[in-house]
């Protein structure tokens, strides 16, 4: 039987948990009003951070994007602002045409490759038809998958007849493939079945209302800006602000982007156009030795399937590294002019098309 000085231990113990919990949730609380006070911007607003990062994202690649039910999303057609022009076609504007009727070369990829963060005629397919003096084509999309990109260039190459097509990726790209949504747009993806890459999610559905996108999480936190600043601190926004739905475990899209590279080879063969597979790198590269080893594996091998099945190849790496200072090639994670300017002329060379 408990006796009042037995239960007294135990109330005591309960009342100190409830005080330390008190003090932390008002430890939090001040820290959180303090935080907004000296932003002088989100004292009176409590917005969900979460919420309204992934409504400025949708609005911005809404305005510059279209939907397409087999890639997920393509250029906007006649788009143009910022630097960046769209023609009628869904390409990136290189500059003004060369002169004669020389057969075009088509280059496909993702951000690198379209060329975020420079003008028009900045990027490296521009700086590539000025270097060969005919006509190149930027079919490069921002935020694509390996696999974007490979159905992307089965998509283009019928259309141009292309005299030699450039397929260019960087490592994380391999990442995507493992993804059947990212940054809130859903995509194409493959499965594997037997070994053989089954191609899912098409038609791919159109941008999710961003109201529900949100996790439990999300939902819990997404208004704290103590929360929301740690998380800066901490380097985790991509994976808190990104809308992601992964299908496939870690590791899974290095093996669907080696077989797709089979996929580009049968490409190559029925269009009688060269297929150059280009790896191009972005800057963490340089700041993290570790993370540099892994992307440069991952590359190294798709690279490796790619020449396997009968494609030319370019690493990048090597030229970049030989440079005073690689981390001055970039603008904040694409690559400024004088960076395209160095791919260009690698892919210029790896192709021998100079003057033909």
């Amino acid at each position: 039987m408990n006796t009042p000085d037995a239960q007294r231990p135990r109330s005591e113990l309960l009342r100190r948990i409830a005080l330390v919990l008190a003090s932390i949730v008002i430890g939090l609380g001040l820290l959180e009003v303090g935080l907004r006070a000296t932003s002088g911007n989100w004292l009176f607003v409590w917005s969900n951070f979460v919420l309204e990062a992934r409504k400025v994202l949708v609005e911005r690649d809404s305005g510059r994007t279209a939907h397409d039910p087999q890639l997920g999303y393509v250029p906007r057609a006649g788009y143009s602002g910022q630097g960046i022009t769209i023609d009628a076609n869904g390409l990136r504007s290189t500059g003004p045409a060369p002169a004669g009727d020389k057969p075009p070369i088509l280059v496909v990829g993702d951000s690198f490759t379209f060329g975020e963060e420079v003008g028009d005629v900045e990027t490296w397919p521009a700086d590539l038809q000025r270097l060969l003096g005919q006509p190149v084509l930027n079919g490069g999309v921002s935020g694509y998958g390996f696999d974007q990109i490979v159905l992307r260039t089965e998509a283009l190459a019928p259309l141009y007849k292309p005299k030699a097509i450039v397929a260019a990726f960087i490592a994380y790209d391999i990442r995507r493939t493992e993804m059947r949504r990212m940054w809130s747009a859903d995509k194409p993806y493959f499965d594997l079945e037997n070994g053989t890459p089954r191609l899912r999610n098409v038609p791919v559905p159109p941008y999710a209302p961003v109201e529900t996108t949100l996790g439990f999480w999300q939902r819990a936190l997404g208004r704290s800006a103590l929360f929301d600043f740690v998380m800066r601190r901490l380097d985790q926004l991509h994976g808190w602000y990104g809308d992601h739905i992964r299908v496939h475990p870690a590791g899974t899209g290095e093996r669907i982007s080696c077989l797709l590279t089979a996929r580009l080879a049968e490409l190559q063969k029925s269009s009688g156009a060269p297929i150059l597979l280009v790896a191009e790198y972005d800057p963490v590269v340089w700041d993290d030795p570790s993370f540099a080893a892994e992307q440069r594996r991952m590359t190294r091998d798709l690279l490796a399937c790619g020449h396997r099945n009968g494609l030319a190849t370019l690493d990048t790496y090597e030229a970049l590294a030989a440079t005073p200072r690689p981390r001055d090639l970039y603008v904040l994670w694409h690559m400024n002019a004088a960076g395209n300017a160095l791919i260009a002329r690698l892919v210029a060379d790896a192709l021998g098309l100079k003057g033909n």
